[in-house]
């Protein structure tokens, strides 16, 4: 039996999709509340530390999704397999959302000044991406240098076509970064076992 998300839970998850939606500085905690469908005063019990504090820990917890989806396919397939993967969920989102998800890291990236500290979680979360990516590229043989210089390309490249496509209103751009970035990792490692 699964337990049911507690009310820090939901406006965790409700700041998470409003924050990838909007971004950090243009949600109140009346939105998150509102989507949580959370008492109005239990936002300040669970986030004493304001909106600082929300912000740091729903881009803490969607650094740790991330990286958690991207090693669950890793350990199910290959690299190309699970940018394969991670570029067809994103692209799911931007679809269902009418172009107005993002990715759900990149909105702590974004911010400075009251959330400087969520843009350093971002960091984080993006070097782990980075770093389960090389790890797998290496286990299949490709070099560590390559392997580090292709996981920052992939990463890189998915977080700006996920920009040019929710500006184009498209998804073009990620269709076309998944297409070059499979490919190149395949050829990669094909070279690596030759």
């Amino acid at each position: 039996m699964t337990q049911r998300p507690t009310a820090r839970d939901r406006m965790l998850t409700s700041a998470i999709a409003l924050f990838r939606e909007r971004g950090i500085d243009a949600t109140s905690f009346a939105d998150v509340i509102e989507r949580a469908e959370a008492p109005r005063g239990s936002i300040y019990h669970h986030f004493p530390g304001g909106k600082t504090q929300l912000a740091e820990e729903a881009t803490r917890t969607a650094g740790a999704l991330m990286e958690t989806l991207i090693e669950s396919s890793l350990a199910r397939g290959g690299p190309s397999e699970t940018l394969a993967r991670l570029i067809g969920v994103f692209r799911r989102q931007l679809l269902d959302s009418d172009f107005q998800s993002g990715c759900p890291v990149a909105a702590g990236a974004l911010e400075s000044g009251d959330f400087a500290a969520a843009r350093e979680i971002a960091g984080e979360a993006f070097t782990a991406c980075e770093d389960a990516i090389a790890a797998a590229l290496t286990r299949r043989g490709v070099p560590p240098a390559r392997a580090d210089s292709l996981a920052t390309t992939a990463v890189t490249a998915i977080e700006g076509a996920l920009l040019v496509a929710r500006a184009q209103r498209s998804v073009r751009a990620l269709d076309r970064v998944g297409a070059e970035l499979t490919g190149m990792i395949a050829s990669a490692v094909d070279e690596a076992e030759r």
